[in-house]
């Protein structure tokens, strides 16, 4: 099983950070003394799981609450807090930046490994082997290009590993980037195992594929003004069903499927990033329960229903406390009197510098599908008795009643939109679900008690290509309309 901790990457080759001239540190290694062994594929391969371990893509997506009305961040990470009030701009950094360099980082260590899967002709890989190395790599690639396209629209598409002749690559359609995906995606749904993430030792299976297909369909499924694409929501709501069968089911306790010593085998998780202190561990208690630096604001935590155990799982007051006696009083300010609780580790309070965080970052788990299943079947036929069936199994979990099914298709919407809101919350799925519904500048610009002032323009919904690499491209770039 992979342990996934970091590893430097020691392949000779370039690594390049994007679609320009920059190069990722490399170890002493030369390429005649690497991809010679079993080995050498295996730590490749690792590395590429590795690249997840970024603060944009896993442990650090409760900054992506931060853009939205669920959360305000005092620290500006990520440079959320201006991105929030509008001031998105090609030189702004954080997520503008980071999303992109990161990205292509991850591209560049599939491509290569791909193009030396491709180029191998020993006898030291089994069969079964290279074939889960191809699918395990095109899902990794998939995921990155899927946010590139999510966050900035129209990139570069590189397939093959770049070199000093050919570096910089001018960008592609977000329909060329999106076909790519659904390639990818669909080659490796072919080739990866049938069984469910809790079999697969902690590598990518089928279903994490499906997952990540699924979650595309569903962001590409409305249109400009909001209204459904019936085709579209067709193959995701198909999709769901088959995911639905693939074995998962709802961790009978809501909280588990975030703490460390609760996660490995977990029946809802279907794809996460790996950690293990403490020599691969996150700072995510020291982030989230001491530095406050994700503060939840009033007007959210005041959606949640009397009674619904998601709220005190999920968020803490004041001072966090999971009743076993040991409570942690966060060092820094609380703006709102509030703070996420839902990834902390209750065995590491009290929780400081030295504290080594070792819970996995879930990426996909079935409550997602459950969700995702009920939006599209609702927005197909309305809401069916298997929207219903799926949206309280949610509810059950969370010790609430049952939603009677007597609602209309835009009121069963309103239910569902909030369920997946406080289901989801500080997962890093909100800022997206505002962006595909094509309701983010409606929803933020109403925003009362978010300490600062929001600003959504319609510009947003796609970000700015970073300055940084408008510059570097000598000119093959273009730079996103009104930026």
């Amino acid at each position: 099983m992979y342990q996934f901790k970091y590893i430097v990457f020691v392949v000779i080759g370039l690594l390049l950070a994007s679609c320009s001239i920059d190069r990722e540190p490399l170890d002493k290694y030369s390429a005649s003394q690497f991809w010679n062994t079993r080995n050498d594929f295996d730590m490749a391969m690792t590395a590429i799981y590795g690249r997840l371990q970024t603060p944009v893509f896993s442990y650090g997506s409760p900054d992506w609450d931060l853009i939205t009305d669920n959360a305000y961040g005092q620290h500006n990470s990520n440079r959320a807090r201006d991105i929030a009030a509008g001031e998105i701009a090609p030189s702004l950094g954080g997520f503008i930046s980071d999303v992109y360099s990161n990205a292509y980082a991850g591209i560049a260590r599939v491509n290569i490994f791909l193009g030396k899967l491709n180029e191998y002709d020993g006898d030291f890989l089994p069969a079964d082997l290279i074939i889960s190395y191809e699918a395990e790599a095109k899902f990794m690639r998939a995921y990155y290009y899927y946010m590139l396209y999510a966050c900035y629209g129209d990139v570069p598409l590189v397939e093959q590993a770049l070199d000093l002749n050919n570096f910089v690559q001018p960008k592609a359609s977000a329909e060329e980037i999106l076909n790519f995906i659904y390639q990818d995606l669909d080659r490796a749904i072919e080739l990866l195992p049938g069984v469910t993430y809790a079999e697969g030792n902690g590598r990518v299976v089928k279903s994490s594929a499906q997952a990540l297909k699924l979650r595309v369909l569903m962001y590409t499924a409305y249109n400009s003004d909001g209204s459904p694409k019936v085709a579209v929501l067709t193959q995701a709501r198909d999709l769901a069903r088959e995911i639905m069968s693939a074995g998962y089911q709802l961790s009978p306790v809501f909280h588990d499927v975030f703490r460390d010593n609760r996660q490995e085998g977990n029946p809802e998780i279907i794809f996460s990033v790996k950690f293990l202190a403490p020599n691969n561990a996150t700072a995510m208690d020291q982030w989230y329960g001491d530095w406050v630096a994700v503060s939840p604001l009033p007007s959210f935590v005041a959606l949640f229903e009397e009674g619904d155990e998601r709220k005190e799982a999920s968020i803490f007051q004041n001072v966090v406390d999971f009743g076993t006696g040991r409570t942690h009083l966060p060092s820094n300010n609380m703006p709102t009197g509030y703070g996420v609780k839902k990834f902390l580790t209750p065995e590491n309070i009290p929780y400081d510098y030295s504290t080594r965080s070792a819970q996995d970052w879930v990426m996909f788990r079935y409550a997602d599908i459950l969700l995702s299943f009920a939006e599209a079947e609702n927005e197909i036929s309305g809401p069916t008795p298997e929207c219903y069936a799926a949206i309280n199994a949610i509810r059950t979990r969370a010790g609430l009643a049952n939603l009677e099914s007597t609602s209309s298709k835009d009121e069963f919407r309103t239910w569902l939109r909030l369920e997946r809101r406080l289901e989801l919350a500080f997962e890093g799925t909100r800022y997206f679900d505002l962006k595909r519904w094509r309701i983010a500048g409606e929803v933020l610009n109403a925003v009362e008690d978010g300490i600062i002032r929001y600003n959504f323009q319609d510009r947003f919904y796609l970000w700015p290509i970073p300055q940084s690499q408008i510059d570097r491209s000598m000119g093959v770039l273009v730079q996103n309309p009104d930026y």
